[in-house]
């Protein structure tokens, strides 16, 4: 029996980086040097003192038990505690934050928690691809939505709630977001929580890059808005904030409701990451800013190269506000080829990696994201290869 006879892999489609990484595996396998701006695998190094607080607790042995699904007292406190600082929202650490194992976790065990078959979920596309099949594989139904926030998404949601047989349950926000970089203002937070209060649909956000940003204008929580927490549950990752993706650990805070639904399915799934990667992650929400500051202009300090060098090597690069991203249209002379063929020639022309963005839905294949996971000197490099490459096929119009 082959695997795809299974019915829940049956509803996935095949995964487009599937399709790019056995060729930079070959590449690689033959001596290529591949500058990899593809998958937001961050290079950084864990902040010591985050790493120091691992071996110290590592080396209690009682350490080594058995941990708690939704999170040690201490991490989900500090979590509490972390809302409160930035964005002014109180929560109880008992009843309205569970610790997950990443946001990724979070997002699909909350679409276990909540959906039944055939229920209704409005997702951006193009967004991150969990959004979307985190619910498709619990057996609900993805309704597409734009993803820019702006009065085009609001009029957009008041159409996909009246014509929507069943009425949808859910509707997905990502900002900043994953790939495109958008960030909402709090004015169209406030819209969106009174017309989905005023519809009865539960609001799942994601703030995975809230810490990302390169003006003076921190992006906000959606849990902000009076009244969200009726309705909202928000989801947040050490991933990038501390670059920690490796360790896996990540929140889910808001709605009681919902948070309660989330730490029963998990009770029956995990026991929580292991404990002194919790009590690691604690000494991170509860330490100094510098190190999150220093990640910040770091990226800040990459993403103005991407742009500079790359727009001078003739691929106009518009520059994200945040997030470790930037979603770049194709050029126009390969518009035609979709993202995926170009990632493709990309790197077997210029020897370079991009994510396809059709990878994030059917709405994103006119653009790639580009990663800043290389430092400066590296991402020269990589638009010195890609002008090289444009200036080879500049006038052919076999490409």
């Amino acid at each position: 029996m082959s695997d795809n006879e299974f019915h829940r892999i049956k509803r996935l489609p095949p995964y487009v980086f599937e399709h790019i990484n056995p060729i930079k595996a070959k590449a690689r396998a033959n001596g290529v040097d591949i500058i990899d701006l593809g998958m937001g695998n961050p290079d950084l190094a864990t902040p010591e003192h985050i790493v120091e607080k691992l071996r110290e607790t590592v080396l209690n042995p009682r350490t080594h038990r058995y941990s708690a699904s939704k999170g040690i007292k201490g991490i989900r406190k500090a979590q509490a505690n972390y809302y409160q600082r930035r964005f002014g929202v109180k929560l109880n650490p008992d009843t309205q934050v569970v610790a997950t194992l990443g946001s990724k976790e979070g997002f699909a065990n909350m679409a276990q928690a909540i959906t039944a078959p055939g229920d209704v979920v409005l997702v951006p596309n193009p967004t991150y691809p969990i959004h979307s099949f985190g619910f498709i594989m619990s057996g609900g139904a993805v309704r597409s939505m734009p993803a820019e926030p702006n009065d085009n998404f609001l009029m957009v949601l008041d159409r996909a709630v009246r014509h929507s047989i069943p009425k949808p349950i859910a509707l997905i926000l990502n900002y900043p977001a994953n790939p495109t970089a958008y960030i909402a203002e709090l004015d169209w937070y406030k819209e969106v929580v009174k017309y989905c209060k005023k519809h009865e649909i539960f609001i799942l956000s994601d703030i995975a890059y809230a810490e990302i940003y390169f003006d003076d204008n921190p992006p906000h929580s959606v849990l902000e808005v009076e009244g969200a927490m009726d309705i909202a549950v928000e989801f947040s990752s050490m991933s990038k904030t501390y670059s920690m993706p490796g360790w896996r650990v990540g929140f889910a805070v808001g709605n009681e409701r919902l948070i309660s639904a989330l730490a029963r399915v998990k009770s029956y799934l995990d026991y929580g990451a292991f404990t002194p990667v919790q009590v690691a992650a604690t000494a991170a929400l509860n330490g100094p800013d510098d190190c999150i500051i220093e990640v910040r202009n770091i990226y800040k300090k990459r993403r103005d190269v991407l742009v500079e060098s790359f727009t001078r090597a003739g691929w106009d690069i518009p520059a994200p506000s945040a997030t470790m991203f930037a979603w770049v249209p194709i050029p126009k002379q390969f518009a035609h080829l979709g993202s995926l063929e170009f990632a493709k020639l990309l790197i077997e022309k210029a020897d370079v990696a991009v994510a396809p963005g059709v990878g994030f839905g059917e709405y994103g294949d006119n653009h790639v994201r580009i990663a800043l996971v290389e430092n400066e000197q590296r991402i020269r490099q990589a638009a010195r290869n890609i002008k090289k490459f444009l200036s080879s096929v500049e006038g052919q119009s076999n490409i």
